[in-house]
């Protein structure tokens, strides 16, 4: 009898590991180190690959220093017309150039568009020099950034990439920066979509981006290439397609983002050709479902000592899914609260968690936010409540 009991539940852990497994589409093989697909629109990794591997980074260094240079302008510490000067260091830097001199002022946009779209080291080291005062200085204010951003595995040692010992980073945190970099800075990342620039006066080589995707698929808006001998060829992609809907509960939407990340592939059309092959398979074999409106309550929860005995919980944006084509309908969700949830709660402070399953294997976890705030009760209300508390 305990042999017939032990090959029943072999058998019943068989069908549901298969059942698991078919949930979850089979990504396409990708020719390269490490590997990353998210869908930007539901803040979901499609397909991973090592993506903790330490890794050089080459160029997709300038993702961060672009990063520093859009926060000063949102800071208004610069502005797109002002000059910066081209420094020695700036002039005679090795790798990819914009080709700029001492001789010249060159204005901060003018640098931007040189750093993304040529992918210049002069002009990367002479906006570094603008903004951080040295470039030492600017390391230091990109290794406390990829701190801040949650970046666990970066360690930065120049703005441009050049291999230096200790200068990687992973393809998780590549794709922690170029999120953060999209989202923060929506009215700057058009320069990533320029398909050739060159500054007035230097010579017409290396006017045409590298991101091979931004002439082959109108879809694709950028980010950053990068190579190393020791890095290989990288790039860090994004697209975004237009769709009729988002399944059962869907509306019209103005689009769906994913991202990919392929590090380490073996030539410049290799790695155009594997982002390609993941942005491709990423839209065809998952489709975006719509679960929840932003800022749509979707349950009131009981707050403990708090000036109000309830508060909403929901998103501030709407809650997208991303899950197997086909497999919409088989959507179930659960909320899962935390209790006793005590006053003070801030706007926007975690309070709960929604657990998406498509049939009954779980797809993703969405935390759940307060959307409003509630402060303390007075002493007796804070007293009160831990009676009832300590009875419960």
């Amino acid at each position: 009898m305990l042999l017939v009991m032990k090959l029943l539940f072999s058998i019943v852990l068989a069908f549901w590991c298969g059942l698991a497994a078919s949930q979850i589409p089979q990504a396409p093989e990708i020719a390269a180190r490490s590997y990353l697909l998210i869908d930007v629109t539901a803040n979901q990794v499609l397909a991973a690959k090592d993506v903790d591997i330490p890794m050089e980074p080459a160029s997709l260094t300038k993702l961060m220093s672009a990063y520093l240079v859009f926060d000063a302008l949102r800071v208004k510490k610069i502005d797109l017309k002002q000059t910066f000067p081209v420094s020695e260091h700036a002039w005679k830097m090795p790798g990819s150039r914009m080709f700029i001199d001492p001789k010249m002022q060159v204005p901060v946009e003018d640098l931007i568009k040189g750093m993304i779209v040529q992918s210049g080291n002069d002009a990367t080291m002479a906006l570094a020099e603008g903004v951080g005062g040295t470039a030492a200085h600017f390391v230091q204010m990109m290794n406390d950034q990829a701190k801040a951003l949650g970046m666990k595995s970066t360690s930065y040692k120049n703005p441009e990439g050049l291999t230096e010992p200790g200068h990687t980073t992973t393809a998780r945190d590549l794709s922690t920066l170029a999120m953060r970099l999209m989202s923060d800075f929506p009215e700057y990342v058009s320069f990533y979509a320029i398909k050739k620039y060159r500054y007035p006066g230097t010579p017409a080589a290396n006017d045409t981006n590298r991101n091979l995707l931004l002439q082959r698929d109108p879809t694709v808006d950028g980010l950053k290439t990068g190579y190393t001998d020791a890095a290989g060829y990288c790039m860090v992609a994004t697209a975004k397609r237009d769709y009729a809907n988002l399944g059962p509960s869907g509306t019209a939407q103005s689009g769906r983002r994913l991202l990919s990340i392929v590090l380490g592939t073996a030539s410049e059309n290799a790695r155009a050709n594997e982002s390609q092959k993941l942005l491709n398979w990423g839209f065809v074999a998952y489709e975006p479902v719509k679960l929840f409106d932003a800022d749509q309550s979707l349950l009131s929860q009981k707050v403990w000592k708090g000036s109000t005995g309830m508060i909403k919980v929901g998103r501030p944006n709407a809650i997208i899914v991303a899950v197997a084509q086909g497999s919409a309908g088989k959507l179930t969700t659960e909320i899962v609260r935390r209790e006793p949830l005590l006053a003070p709660v801030a706007k926007g402070q975690q309070v709960a968690l929604l657990r998406v399953k498509s049939a009954g294997v779980q797809v993703v976890e969405v935390p759940l936010l307060a959307l409003e705030e509630v402060a303390q009760a007075g002493i007796f209300g804070r007293a009160w409540d831990a009676v009832r508390l300590w009875i419960r």
